[in-house]
């Protein structure tokens, strides 16, 4: 990385970036942003302190995961990346989002213009974050993640995407749940491997989600049942 400096906030120290970088204008840095090679930041992005924006992955001997053919991170106009937030190279950050403080986001994943990913939330690899997705603090979404349009996570919601929990051969391959357009998953709730929650439906607080769940449902419990449709009245439509 060259040490090139550019001028940060308040008389702090500019970030440092790479080689290949690609700045847009009006772009706000806060102090100790490392920029890395050939990472492409849009115009009026604003970066916190302590963002690390294009890390390469580093992989254990074990990972399945792919680092060929890695593009640059790329974030979109008017993005914002929270102090102390990672965010990988080969990761494409949509306009108008907002990264949280210390929120972490690894190769491949996208988010979609106009979401919000909370503090302290991961999204692994593969993750496929739509448009205006609110994603709360503290929340997993796993690799090979579908979150689409509209859809709510609640604080602490974890997914998972293997059931054998590393002991599977490469005929197995890593299921992550598929969150359907405006569906709504509540705080501190599990999605286990390869579960779809399908449109509009509601999934309660502290939920274990084991089978999938229909559109427009209301899911509950552990293992979730589901106990009634989601009203008409709670219909995306009406909240616009």
């Amino acid at each position: 990385m060259s040490p090139e400096s550019r001028s940060g906030v308040e008389g702090r120290p500019g970030p440092l970036v790479g080689d290949g970088v690609q700045l847009g204008e009006d772009v706000q840095f806060g102090a100790y942003v490392v920029v890395h090679a050939d990472t492409v930041v849009g115009a009026g992005c604003t970066i916190g302190d302590h963002a690390v924006l294009g890390k390469r992955p580093r992989l254990s001997p074990h990972s399945n995961a792919r680092t060929d053919g890695l593009g640059p991170l790329r974030l979109g106009d008017g993005a914002s990346v929270g102090a102390g937030a990672v965010v990988f190279a080969g990761a494409t950050i949509g306009a108008g989002v907002i990264l949280g403080d210390g929120a972490f986001v690894r190769e491949r994943a996208t988010v979609g213009a106009g979401s919000v990913v909370g503090q302290g939330s991961s999204l692994d690899n593969d993750v496929l974050v739509g448009e205006r997705v609110r994603v709360q603090g503290g929340v997993y979404l796993t690799a090979f993640t579908l979150v689409e349009d509209d859809v709510f996570v609640g604080p602490g919601a974890v997914t998972t995407n293997d059931n054998t929990m590393g002991r599977r051969g490469p005929e197995s391959p890593l299921r992550g749940p598929t969150l359907r357009r405006a569906c709504r998953i509540g705080g501190g709730a599990v999605l286990t491997p390869g579960v779809e929650i399908g449109e509009e439906a509601f999934i309660a607080a502290g939920a274990v989600v084991t089978r999938d769940v229909p559109a427009r449902a209301v899911a509950m419990g552990s293992p979730a049942r589901v106990v009634r449709d989601v009203d008409e009245r709670d219909l995306l439509e009406r909240w616009r």
